[in-house]
Parts: structure tokens; C-alpha cells; sequence
């Protein structure tokens, strides 16, 4: 009996073995595995899928799945795009620069001055010679009769609207 018992005895001492054999090679195989693997990615559920954050490059993907497994695309990242726009300006001033360097003057200068005075400018008020009175320019007869023809369609439309009142309280009333 005694040879029984030492039979199960060693054969639980090598279940026991193999168990710990088996639960540190698991150990082991995890610990072999390079670091570089373990929690490079980040998951959290969304209504459709999984958002997945990969921590080593920081790119953002959307995993869902479809008839054939699971697929995940890349979310566009704004912060690329707008790196990619100010290095693209950035060249482009840098070319500008170097053609207004490299180009020639002011293009459409003229030699001779140009005129101080305005035509369209109204004549400021002189001052007469000897008294010390400022004359004041005084308006054109076109000038005059602009503002008379203003101030006759003014009043003709004041005269109709105030005729179309009365008609309209007359026929109230």
C-alpha cells in the first residue's frame, strides 16, 4: 500500500510540477514578449466599435466590424493636415522672398512727378490781398440749379403724399 500512496503522492507532486511548469512559462513567454508590444494600444468602446489609440505613434483609429472581421481606418488627424498647410505657406513666402529679391524694381515708375493738386478738388478760400477777409467761392449756376430741382421734386412729392392722406381720411370718415 505504502508503494499506492507514494505513487499518488509523486504523481501529485508532478501534476503540482507541471501546473508550475505550465504558469511560469506562461510567465516567461509573456515576459519575452517585447515591451514595445505590451499596452501599445488603448481601447474604448464606441457606440459602433472600438476607438483604438496606438500610444506609440498616437494615431487614432476607428475598428468596426463588418462581414468579413474586424477592419480599423485611421480618423483624420487635423493637427497633420495643419502642419502640411503652414510648411506648403511657408515655402511659398520663401519663393516670394526670393523672387522679389531676385526681381526688378517698382515696375510702372514714370520719371517725371506727379501732379500736387487734385482737379476734382473744390478751391479753398483765399485770402484777399491787403484786408485780411476770407473769400468764400461761391456755387456755379449748375450747382444751383441741382439743388433747386432737388428741393422741386422734394416739395411735389411732400404736396401728393399729404393730398393722398386727406383723400384717404375723407373716404373713412
Amino acid at each position: 500500500m505504502r508503494p499506492a500512496t507514494s505513487s499518488k503522492a509523486t504523481w501529485l507532486a508532478a501534476a503540482a510540477l507541471a501546473a508550475a511548469m505550465a504558469t511560469s512559462g506562461g510567465l516567461v513567454a509573456a515576459q519575452s514578449a517585447p515591451d514595445t508590444e505590451n499596452g501599445r494600444y488603448s481601447m474604448t468602446p464606441i457606440p459602433d466599435g472600438v476607438l483604438r489609440l496606438d500610444t506609440r505613434t498616437g494615431t487614432v483609429s476607428t475598428c468596426t466590424r463588418n462581414g468579413a472581421g474586424w477592419a480599423c481606418y485611421a480618423v483624420p488627424d487635423e493637427r497633420t493636415a495643419l502642419d502640411a498647410e503652414i510648411g506648403r505657406l511657408q515655402a511659398e513666402v520663401e519663393k516670394l522672398k526670393g523672387q522679389l529679391a531676385a526681381g526688378p524694381t517698382v515696375s510702372g515708375k514714370i520719371d517725371e512727378p506727379m501732379a500736387k493738386s487734385d482737379p476734382l478738388k473744390k478751391a479753398e478760400p483765399k485770402v484777399a490781398e491787403g484786408e485780411r477777409r476770407i473769400e468764400i467761392p461761391l456755387p456755379s449756376d449748375q450747382d444751383v440749379d441741382r439743388v433747386m430741382s432737388f428741393l422741386e421734386k422734394a416739395w411735389r412729392r411732400l404736396i401728393d403724399m399729404a393730398n393722398r392722406v386727406q383723400k384717404d381720411v375723407s373716404g373713412k370718415i
